[in-house]
């Protein structure tokens, strides 16, 4: 199966677990991931506070990089990515412009691995069940809303990383707070705000009963990872939530050989809990 992807910029620079797991667990399922050619960054980080204009044409050169590959689905791993080439299309489509005969469907990661196909043959390879790890699952905002540029349906309760969980063999516990904001555009110039948000979901997971948290965005998991050990001492409290990629479950459940390589990246550390529960040597 072809696929065109488009990494985006921070799966090359401070997100390379996440995109390594992803290139691991897409050769296991025999999914070959073809880059756009020449891609540009989607102007996520700035480009639709500043300069409207290169705010759609960034994401929309990509778009017609991306036409030129014959294949029907083009995967986003990133979702402030996904959003904002979401957002060129519909632009494009409010002004009249005919795309969608020239371009594939663009597809949040998470959602592409959630189809019902997909995830039949993820409970399939599955090899070592994920039994007895109890996570909740964070989807934060971008993949999902504003619903009118993303096309989600269930942007209130999305379930997508909850089928995966399910499917390889985890429990998903339900929580209140899978796509409150992080904060994480506040964490350099509002680190006090981002903190409390943070604290908030830490504090949550845990009152459920969650060993860990399951994300698919490498904004989110930063956020979630990087300041633990802070917000732990602005609270008074320990939490040692480990933050993971549900590719890097994924790849636990498939026994894949590179999924320690891929977990050992993180701040807070996962891997005494996946041996503690017989999840991996």
């Amino acid at each position: 199966m072809n696929v065109t992807y488009y990494p985006g910029c921070s799966l090359e620079g401070t997100a390379r677990d996440y995109a390594d797991s992803i290139h691991g667990v897409c050769a296991a399922l025999d999914i070959r991931l073809q880059e756009v050619p020449d891609w540009n960054c989607c102007g996520a980080t700035a480009a639709h506070c500043i300069d409207h204009a290169a705010s759609i044409g960034l994401p929309a050169r990509n778009l017609k990089q991306a036409a030129q590959l014959p294949n029907s689905d083009m995967l986003v791993p990133c979702p402030m990515c996904f959003n904002r080439l979401r957002t060129a299309v519909w632009e494009q489509k409010e002004k009249g412009a005919q795309t969608d005969a020239e371009l594939p469907q663009i597809w949040d990661l998470a959602n592409f691995f959630a189809a019902e196909g997909m995830i039949r043959k993820l409970s399939a390879q599955v090899r070592k069940p994920l039994k007895g790890l109890n996570v909740v699952c964070y989807y934060g905002c971008m993949a999902s809303r504003p619903p009118h540029i993303t096309g989600a349906t269930d942007y209130e309760n999305p379930q997508s990383l909850d089928r995966i969980v399910a499917a390889l063999g985890g429990t998903s516990v339900a929580w209140p707070y899978k796509t409150d904001c992080c904060g994480a555009s506040l964490m350099i110039s509002r680190p006090d705000m981002g903190y409390k948000l943070v604290g908030k979901l830490y504090d949550m997971a845990k009152r459920v009963g969650a060993q860990a948290i399951v994300v698919s965005c490498q904004m989110c998991q930063a956020n979630l990872d990087m300041y633990q050990d802070k917000i732990e001492a602005e609270m008074s409290r320990l939490f040692r939530l480990p933050i993971i990629y549900f590719t890097e479950l994924i790849g636990l459940a498939f026994g894949l050989p590179g999924t320690k390589g891929w977990l050992s990246r993180h701040f807070t550390d996962p891997l005494p809990l996946l041996r503690k529960g017989g999840l991996l040597d």
